[in-house]
């Protein structure tokens, strides 16, 4: 078991239900105690009887909050403090039970075992713990067969409750790293619909706005083309609504061909000349999504932001560029949130973002993968 094991535990879900379980099985076991006391009873000393019923109850006691205290303290030395006090209780039962305390060291064995106090520690200290019960049952002239079976009790016992500790430890990094996967998979989730809904009402609604201005003056001239104006103006409100209806629920896809089209409509409308690309087979299918979204942020930016007279779109199989020739960039970063969107789906998907002044006197977008 890893030493950091049992600070880091303090914090993991599912702590409590193994508490539980411990509490159950470590119940359970004190059954083994019974024979002690039943030895303790036989002596003529009542006071005796007291002291040594006394010395097994807060044994009994320690050995069920060794996992609690254990789960709970940062330091390694504080995590050995059950077993000491364990082992230390044992030895005082000497004068009742003998050699016989060695019955008792199998549940210090289980509370160092418990203790999270690393393998290695602990596949020095089990085993060490069993082969000094033999010594003292050989020692003191106990019974070869129950002083064997006494030693292999207290190495197995010990040895099982470590794997089962390490396992529910496994099982609660595991399940900790599970909580962290879904918090970032729900945070991520969050970002791309927030860049999403973000892109797409800032291109709808700066293409809607400048149409609405454009219908606004027909409208004042007397034009009738007013008219189909607003017809586009109701069609796109519609189109926006039912793409933020999509991106929300996960499934709205962008291509370079359809962006190419709306870019042409709203450039026009906005009275910028758009020198876009006949074709899109240069582009590699598995970029054609991205090249779209790069194509809606940036003529977005040009209607909104630039006052260009004029955009360029440029695509070949390694790149595609927007530029413009209005006021170009303050600097060689924006901290726009289109563009920080934008900058973020590119990184995701492996390509490289560049930002800057056009050879048009104007800005300048460039993605290439």
């Amino acid at each position: 078991m890893s030493t950091t094991t049992g600070p880091e535990r303090t914090r993991v879900p599912g702590r409590r239900p193994f508490r539980r379980g411990w509490f159950i099985g470590a119940s359970i076991s004190l059954i083994w105690t019974f024979p002690v006391l039943v030895e303790l009873w036989e002596g003529p000393s009542v006071a005796g009887h007291l002291v040594g019923t006394a010395i097994i109850v807060v044994f009994a006691a320690v050995f069920m909050a060794a996992v609690p205290y254990a789960r709970v303290t940062t330091s390694r030395l504080r995590r050995l403090l059950p077993t000491v006090v364990l082992f230390a209780l044992s030895l005082t039962l000497l004068p009742w039970l003998g050699t016989d305390v060695r019955w008792m060291w199998t549940f210090v064995g289980v509370a160092f075992a418990v203790s999270a106090m690393g393998r290695r520690t602990t596949w020095l200290f089990v085993p060490a713990l069993s082969a000094l019960s033999f010594v003292v049952g050989e020692a003191m002239g106990a019974d070869a067969f129950s002083n064997v079976v006494n030693s292999a009790i207290i190495l197995s016992i010990s040895i099982m409750m470590f794997s089962f500790v390490e396992n529910i430890s496994t099982l609660e990094r595991l399940r900790a790293a599970q909580e962290q996967i879904a918090e970032l998979a729900a945070e991520r989730e969050r970002g791309r619909v927030a860049r999403d809904v973000h892109d797409i009402l800032g291109h709808s609604l700066t293409v809607i706005t400048v149409k609405a201005e454009l219908a606004g003056r027909l409208m004042d001239a007397g034009s009738p083309a007013a008219r189909d104006e607003i017809a586009q103006i109701e069609g796109l409100s519609r189109g926006a609504l039912a793409d933020v209806r999509a991106t929300v629920h996960g499934y709205r896809g962008v291509s370079i061909s359809g962006e190419l089209a709306a870019a042409r409509a709203a450039l026009e409308s906005a009275g910028v000349s758009a020198d876009l690309p006949g074709s899109t087979d240069q582009v590699p299918a598995d970029r054609r999504e991205l090249a779209g979204w790069v194509v809606r942020e940036a003529v977005t930016n040009v209607v909104r932001h630039s006052g260009a007279s004029a955009c360029r779109v440029r695509l070949d199989n390694r790149s595609i560029e927007v530029v413009d020739d209005g006021c170009g960039p303050a600097s060689t970063a924006s901290t726009g949130s289109g563009l920080t969107g934008l900058r973020e789906r590119v990184e995701t998907s492996g390509a490289r973002l560049t930002i800057g002044r056009s050879d048009l006197g104007g800005f300048k977008v460039k993605v290439a993968w």
